[in-house]
């Protein structure tokens, strides 16, 4: 039994060994760079490279063929040791969405935290930004991110709303704050902001730097059925109206005027915004639309509906509007070309609105960019 014991422990012995150097060889072929901030703990691919191109590294020795889709596609090449290996074009700072794609099937990498996005689970990528001090986690007080399940009685169902309180909104019971409604795009729910979109990071510092006034951020779920169509544009209206801010008037401590309310959006949330908000400023004082604008010419029927409400009540729209702030992505933005036809109808109408542009297309870089710019206008 003590032979037995001894080869027992010789063997893990070799074995830990011959582990350690496989180890050290492995860290030895690995190229000059970091592993993304949002792989799993100990994950050492996707590395990112000083360039910001990406390395990524996957087993899979039954695979036929495997591409990484981050941006645009990359085959990747197969090794005799069974693992894929590709190195990508240098790729814009911020958040990205990507997807494996082995043997023709989309699915997240696991060595990557996935997030809810492209209407399904994927994974994602933070490519270090040098100008992205703004939702750095920093020695400043912090707000909370809490999440609450509401009846809705636009849906006959129960749902879930993330929401940002700001610091020190537990040390009163008296205090009351104004709110931001703020939506996700298409593929995306109430995750998206909470998560992809850093708002507690960004909303902590900028009260602290007092650039913006401590506000409520409500990030509610705005997929309700009939996608891009009237339909559910209707439904998401009534869900604000009869659903979400009761909800939260109820439960936290608000200012329940218009004044002291926000709605904003991205991309698909934008489409939400212009509809609810437009013909609703008797409870918005605020509107944001970020990388979007009536999708034409398939929203030609709603678009124009709406431009003629807007020519009949364009004073009342004028007078309880405060701020209305139209960006976009650039012209590589997909909604970029919308949005110009639409920034030309406003004007042709003479509504009142701010135009914004920020570089770097369809994606969470722009709209973190957007919240950061559109915060401190609020409430003022």
């Amino acid at each position: 039994m003590k032979k037995l014991t001894h080869l027992l422990c010789l063997l893990l012995l070799i074995y830990f060994q011959a582990r350690s150097q496989d180890n050290k060889a492995d860290d030895a072929n690995i190229p000059k760079g970091v592993p993304a901030s949002t792989n799993i703990r100990g994950a050492k691919y996707p590395l990112i490279l000083p360039n910001h191109h990406v390395m990524f590294r996957l087993k899979a020795p039954d695979a036929q063929k495997v591409q990484i889709d981050l941006v645009k596609k990359y085959d990747m090449i197969k090794g005799d040791d069974g693992f894929w290996s590709v190195t990508t074009d240098s790729v814009g700072e911020g958040f990205h969405y990507y997807s494996l794609i082995i043997d023709g099937i989309a699915t997240a990498d696991p060595a990557s935290e996935s997030f809810y996005g492209m209407g399904r689970m994927a994974s994602g990528i933070e490519i270090p930004f040098a100008g992205g001090d703004y939702y750095a986690e920093k020695d400043v007080p912090h707000g909370d991110i809490r999440i609450r399940t509401y009846y809705s009685t636009v849906t006959k169902s129960w749902r879930q709303v993330y929401i940002y309180t700001p610091p020190g909104y537990d040390a009163t019971t008296s205090e009351k704050y104004p709110v931001l409604y703020i939506l996700h795009g298409g593929g995306e729910d109430e995750r998206g902001w909470a998560t992809q979109g850093k708002t507690d990071m960004i909303l902590d510092n900028l009260i602290a730097e007092k650039k913006a006034k401590p506000m409520l951020v409500v990030m509610p779920d705005a997929n309700l059925g009939g996608g891009f169509g009237e339909e559910g544009l209707k439904a998401f209206q009534q869900e604000m109206k009869q659903s979400i801010i009761p909800f939260i008037e109820k439960n936290y401590r608000t200012k329940n005027t218009a004044g002291n309310r926000a709605l904003a959006g991205l991309s698909m949330g934008g489409l939400n915004t212009l509809y609810t908000g437009v013909y609703n400023t008797d409870l918005f004082s605020y509107l944001g639309v970020f990388s979007s604008g009536w999708i034409l010419p398939v929203q030609s029927g709603i678009a124009n509906t709406q431009y003629d409400f807007m020519k009949q009540n364009s004073t009342k729209i004028n007078n309880d509007l405060r701020l209305f702030w139209l960006s976009e992505g650039g012209k590589e933005d997909i909604a970029y070309k919308n949005g110009q036809v639409m920034l030309a109808k406003l004007d042709e109408l003479k509504i009142k609105h701010s135009y914004y542009e920020y570089p770097g297309g369809h994606t969470w870089p722009v709209w973190r960019n957007d919240l950061y710019n559109f915060a401190p206008l609020l409430f003022k």
